[in-house]
């Protein structure tokens, strides 16, 4: 999946869309996609400028993302501006090593259940064949046009 299909799925635009290509997708089970991490991201003159890494929210935004994509996938809907996808919880997140520039983020997430509009992911995001995070993410696919403002 391109760039292009990742945004008719996703609500999230630059510099926030953290997923460039997806590998693999599998409706109702599992995703894999890349995230290609550049000097030039905007948090990187910030965080930290003397040794720069990817701030640890923003991989687990990228695995949400990614997850995201699976639950849109799996229920054939896209992103609009009638719907949004909302990060709901976290649960057992560790970092396990920096993402630093250069780097190329693998983000996997499989589907550990889906009830009532919650979703439920196992996600992980790999560097080079090695964890740098892993955790339990919900999120929640909702109607804006049904909800109240």
């Amino acid at each position: 999946m391109e760039l292009a299909e990742i945004m008719r799925h996703l609500p999230h635009r630059y510099p926030f869309l953290l997923v460039d290509r997806v590998l693999e997708l599998v409706p109702g089970e599992h995703v894999v996609a890349l995230k290609n991490v550049t000097i030039n991201e905007p948090f990187f003159p910030g965080h930290f400028p003397h040794h720069p890494i990817m701030p640890g929210v923003l991989i687990i935004e990228a695995l949400a993302q990614a997850a995201g994509l699976l639950a849109f996938k799996s229920t054939k809907k896209e992103s609009g501006v009638d719907s949004v996808i909302y990060f709901v919880g976290i649960d057992n997140a560790r970092f396990k090593r920096p993402v630093l520039p250069g780097d190329q983020l693998r983000l996997e997430a499989r589907i550990l259940r889906h009830t009532r509009g919650i979703w439920k992911f196992e996600a992980r995001a790999l560097v080079d064949g090695q964890t740098a995070c892993e955790a339990e993410l919900m999120c929640t696919l909702r109607d804006l046009k049904t909800e109240d403002r």
